[in-house]
């Protein structure tokens, strides 16, 4: 990451709002694109008359999207390590000991 920080404007909700970050101005604008959709989704389920209670449920399944996203790497690490071990146990024992004392953990 760079330390120059961007300011980036961009449109969420319709209303435009200018966003300081030392990401790049293209993944800010994607960010806020996601968050913008996410409003949307909300906003067209159904009357909600106050914005800021609109933008708590987007931020709820954002962080649903996120919590699933999380929950589905820790599925595949916990996969990757169970084939890991099946795959050394057909290594003879010598070579298992040393790729075992190498190996990273897949489950931090």
């Amino acid at each position: 990451m760079s330390n120059k920080k961007h300011a980036v404007k961009v449109m969420i909700g319709g209303e435009e709002y200018t966003v300081r970050s030392d990401l790049p101005p293209e993944y800010t604008r994607e960010v806020a694109a996601h968050v913008d959709q996410a409003l949307k989704r909300v906003l067209a389920q159904g009357p909600i008359v106050e914005t800021h209670k609109a933008a708590i449920l987007a931020a709820l399944d954002i962080t649903n999207e996120l919590f699933q996203a999380k929950k589905g790497e820790r599925e595949v690490a916990a996969r990757l390590a169970a084939l890991a071990d099946d795959l050394a146990k057909l290594l003879p024992p010598a070579k298992r000991k040393a790729i075992v004392s190498q190996a990273p953990s897949v489950l931090t």
